[in-house]
């Protein structure tokens, strides 16, 4: 079993050097001709085990050769990341399709500045094994972990209009990751919405049985977010943009090499490794820009949200986006 301290991620900030420098300092980065000194900008991460954005750059060799510092800050989920973000605190990092949204509700300095697709098969409501269970209509009245803000409250959210139901037919239990594979494993809950890689925890710790995954309900989108102050600043823009490019190369390493990004992925986070590649193996990974469908899918995403009366008003995505950026990526099809 895996030990519950691995799953309590904290706040708990591990440098990564990745050369040598001082802080990043946009007057001592910037040169006369404008071009960027990266070898004297720090640009600080923020990750979660659900992403594994470290373990991913550290498989695929693309730490070794960035020219910049990285400070990495590990969280347990994206709703605290994204306040992180928003503080100036953390520059940068990956989530999923909903803390954007209530960031973006809570008027966070915030903007999407990239989308990868990564898959819907990890996505799931998971129930015990021997649980009565057997339809998501079998959901109404039932107590259902979720953590607030995160991918997994809109999947379950579009699962229960799917099939008739709202979240006034359910009892959600805003819970964080470790705390909800605690709730289900021990009764407390009758359902757990969530992502890999718990979703692998949940199913080989647990026997846990996939209810409903993302298939024919969401579009798998994951995006990366980077504060205003971050994208104000010319050198940390400019390291940005290289761990951009470094990530879609990343993706493109896993999606061709699911064995080794397991290993890597097991030994950094501390997940079992049957776990991590029972989650490697699900979906590939797809960059792509931010495009129109890009665009309108996060709106949809606010838009059921504020249609469920789970932000308080309706939001313009637009307005916390950034395209900037989408030079890098080819567009979707």
């Amino acid at each position: 079993m895996i030990p519950r301290r691995l799953l309590l991620a904290v706040a708990v900030v591990a440098v990564v050097a990745t050369a040598c420098g001082s802080s990043d300092s946009d007057d001592a980065a910037v040169r006369p001709d404008g071009s960027v000194d990266l070898s004297q900008v720090t640009l600080r991460i923020g990750d979660q085990k659900g992403t594994g954005l470290q373990a991913l750059l550290d498989a695929a060799g693309e730490l070794r050769s960035a020219p910049y510092k990285i400070e990495w800050s590990q969280y347990t989920s994206g709703p605290p990341m994204l306040e992180a973000i928003n503080s100036g605190a953390v520059d940068f990092g990956s989530v999923g399709n909903s803390p954007p949204v209530f960031a973006a509700a809570a008027g966070s300095d915030i903007k999407i500045v990239s989308a990868y697709r990564s898959g819907t098969a990890g996505q799931a409501i998971l129930v015990p094994k021997d649980s009565p269970l057997r339809a998501p209509a079998d959901l109404r009245g039932r107590k259902i972990a979720v953590t607030k803000g995160s991918s997994a409250h809109h999947h379950l959210l579009t699962v229960l209009d799917r099939n008739g139901l709202s979240f006034k037919d359910i009892q959600p239990q805003y819970l964080q990751p470790a705390d909800a594979l605690a709730a289900l494993s021990s009764g407390k809950v009758d359902a757990w919405a969530i992502w890999d890689p718990y979703t692998a925890l949940g199913q080989i710790q647990e026997k846990a049985r996939i209810l409903a995954d993302g298939n024919g309900y969401i579009n798998g989108d994951s995006f990366t977010v980077a504060g205003t102050k971050a994208l104000a600043s010319t050198s940390r823009t400019a390291a940005i943009r290289d761990v951009l490019a470094r990530l879609q190369r990343a993706h493109e390493w896993a999606d061709q090499h699911t064995d080794q990004w397991a290993q890597t992925f097991a030994r950094i986070s501390g997940i079992p490794l049957d776990v991590s590649t029972l989650a490697a193996s699900r979906d590939p990974y797809r960059d792509h820009s931010l495009d129109t469908s890009a665009i309108q899918g996060e709106q949809q995403v606010a838009d059921a949200f504020a249609e469920a009366g789970l932000i308080p008003k309706k939001l313009t995505m637009t307005d916390f986006i950034d395209t900037r950026f989408n030079d890098l990526y080819p567009t979707t099809s």
